[in-house]
C-alpha cells in the first residue's frame, strides 16, 4: 500500500513553535525552554537536506510527558516500499520492551519487509513487565494496520520496529500514542522539515536535534546517485554497548539483510559504540538500518564485494559523524574530547584503553577545570582491564595534547618519561572546545600498530543539576 502524505496543519503549528520559540534559560547546557536551540548550538543543525527515495517522515505532539503541552513527541518514519534491516540492541540486561518488540520482529522477517520505524520520547517503556510488552507491541500493530497489515501478531510477524526513551519504570499513556499513530502517518512528507520534526520529537534533555544527510555513489553504479540519511538522540546515560541512545539509518540503496548486519556491526563499533557522556549504558539502545533500495541499481550481496567496502566506509564516517553528536550535546558538557591510541597491540586493546580513559570522572573533572592533569590519563591507561598480555608498557608510552588549530602537539610524557609541561601553553589549549588527547603506546611489547578513536566530553557541576532533578 503506497502512502499518501498530506499537508498536516498540526505539524506546521508544532515546526513554528519549534523554530521561533524564544530561549529564555540561565543554565547554558540543560534542556532548553519551550524547544529553543541555544546558539552555541545552532550550527549543528542541518537548514536543508538531501534524503532517501521513498523513505517519509513526520513528527508530532502527543502528550507523553505531562509536563510537554505542545512540542513533538512521537516520530514515524516509513517506506513506501518494503525495506530489507538490520540493528544492534543494548546489551544491559534489563532491556526495555520496544527492544524486545523490535529484536522478534527482525528475528521473525530475518530482516526483510520492514516497513517503518514508531518512536516516542518522553517514556522508556522500560521495566514495565508484560503490560510494557504488550504496549510496545500495541505501537507497532497500529503503524501497520496503517498499511494494511494484521493486527494477530501470530498470522504476522509485523513490519514495523519500536523504540522509546525518557524515564525508565514508568508505563506509556498508550491511548493516546495510538489514537495518535493514524495522523501521524497521515502527515508522513518527504520535506527537510519533516524529516526534521521526526529528529526533534525522539529528544529527551538534548538541547538540539541530531539530523544528518548526504549522498553518494558506489563502484558497480557509478551513474546512480544514493542518499543516506540519519538520526539519533542522546544526552546523557551514554556509554552505548550496542550489539536512552536512539538511532536510524535510511538509505536507498538496494542492500539485502545479510549485507547490512556485518555492515552495521563494523560501523557501529568505530561510532556508537566508542563514545561516552558519563559510562552509563541505557536499558532501550538501539540502532536501526533500513535500506529500501528504490534508487535502483545492483544488489550488494556481499560484504567483501567492492561494492560493500565502499559502503562500509560510507556508513562508518556517516555515524561517526551523527554519534558525535551525542557527545556535543552531552549534559552539562563544555568540551569535546577525541582520544586516540596508537601503536597498540590489537585493535580490541586500542579501543578499550581509549574507553577506560572517556569514562574516567577524575579526567572528564580535570578537562572541565582546564587541568593538564595528564597523572590521571595514565593512571586511566593502566588500570584498563581486559588488555592482551604485554599490551601496555610503562617505558614505550607517551601522551600528548593535540591542539585544535594544528599547532604541535604539547608533549606530556614521552616513553615513560615525564616533560616540562609549558602550563601556560596547556591552559590555552584547554580553553578551546575541542580537544585531542594522544596516547602512544609505542608497540608494547609486540610492536603493534593498531589504533582506535573513543569520543567523550567532561563532566561539570550542570551534569550534576540536571540528572538531580531528571524526573521533574
Amino acid at each position: 500500500m503506497a502512502l499518501k502524505p498530506k499537508i498536516c496543519t498540526a505539524s506546521t503549528a508544532f515546526r513554528l513553535a519549534f523554530e521561533n520559540s524564544p530561549y529564555r534559560t540561565a543554565r547554558s547546557y540543560s534542556a532548553p525552554v519551550a524547544g529553543s536551540i541555544p546558539a552555541s548550538k545552532q550550527k549543528y543543525v542541518p537548514t536543508s537536506g538531501t534524503y532517501p527515495k521513498a523513505f517519509l517522515a513526520t513528527g508530532l505532539h502527543v502528550g507523553i510527558k505531562s509536563s510537554n503541552t505542545q512540542f513533538p513527541d512521537l516520530a514515524l518514519l516509513a517506506s513506501e516500499i518494503p525495506c530489507s534491516s538490520a540493528a544492534v540492541f543494548t546489551q544491559n540486561k534489563f532491556q526495555a520492551a520496544p527492544v524486545t518488540v523490535s529484536r522478534e520482529v527482525i528475528e521473525r522477517r530475518s530482516g526483510e519487509g520492514i516497513r517503518a520505524i514508531v518512536i516516542n520520547s518522553g517514556c522508556a517503556n522500560a521495566v514495565t513487565g508484560k503490560g510494557g510488552l504488550q504496549d510496545a507491541s500495541e505501537m507497532g500493530r497500529a503503524v501497520d494496520a496503517c498499511f494494511g497489515g494484521s493486527k494477530d501478531q501470530n498470522s504476522d510477524p509485523g513490519s514495523t520496529l519500536v523504540m522509546s526513551t525518557g524515564v525508565i519504570g514508568q508505563r506509556l499513556p498508550i491511548s493516546k500514542i495510538l489514537s495518535a499513530i493514524p495522523s501521524a502517518y497521515s502527515y508522513l512528507s518527504s520535506s527537510h522539515q519533516d524529516w526534521l520534526l521526526a529528529a526533534r520529537a525522539i529528544c529527551t534533555t538534548d538541547t538540539f536535534p541530531k539530523l544528518r544527510s548526504r549522498t553518494f555513489t558506489l563502484p558497480s553504479s557509478p551513474g546512480i546517485t544514493y542518499s543516506l540519511a540519519g538520526m539519533t538522540k542522546g544526552a546523557g546515560m551514554i556509554h552505548p554497548n550496542m550489539a536512552t541512545l536512539l538511532a536510524m539509518l535510511f538509505t536507498d540503496a538496494p542492500i539485502p539483510a545479510t549485507t547490512l548486519k556485518p555492515l552495521l556491526a563494523h560501523a557501529v563499533d568505530r561510532s556508537f559504540n566508542a563514545i561516552s557522556v558519563d559510562g552509563d549504558t541505557s536499558t532501550n539502545d538501539t540502532l536501526a538500518i533500513l535500506a529500501n533500495g528504490a534508487a535502483g541499481g545492483q544488489p550488494i550481496t556481499s560484504f567483501d564485494s567492492a561494492d560493500g567496502q565502499a559502503l562500509t566506509e560510507i556508513v562508518t564516517g556517516f555515524t561517526q559523524q551523527l554519534s558525535q553528536l551525542v557527545v556535543r550535546d552531552g549534559e552539562g558538557a563544555t568540551k569535546f574530547i577525541r582520544v586516540r591510541v596508537v601503536n597498540a597491540a590489537s585493535f580490541p586493546d586500542a579501543k578499550k584503553i581509549a574507553s577506560t580513559i572517556a569514562r574516567s570522572p577524575l579526567v572528564k573533572t580535570a578537562l572541565y577545570g582546564k587541568d593538564a592533569n595528564w597523572g590521571r590519563i595514565l593512571c586511566a591507561v593502566g588500570y584498563a582491564e581486559g588488555l592482551s598480555p604485554g599490551a601496555v608498557v610503562p617505558e614505550t608510552t607517551s601522551v600528548s595534547f593535540v591542539p585544535r588549530d594544528g599547532s604541535e602537539p604539547l608533549k606530556l610524557l614521552v616513553r615513560g618519561e615525564p616533560e616540562a609541561v609549558d602550563e601556560k601553553r596547556a591552559g590555552k589549549i584547554l580553553e578551546e572546545e575541542d580537544l585531542e588527547i594522544l596516547v602512544d603506546l609505542g608497540g608494547g611489547e609486540s610492536g603493534g600498530r593498531e589504533e582506535a578513536n573513543y569520543w567523550f566530553c567532561d563532566f561539570s557541576h550542570e551534569y550534576v543539576t540536571i540528572n538531580g532533578d531528571y524526573r521533574t
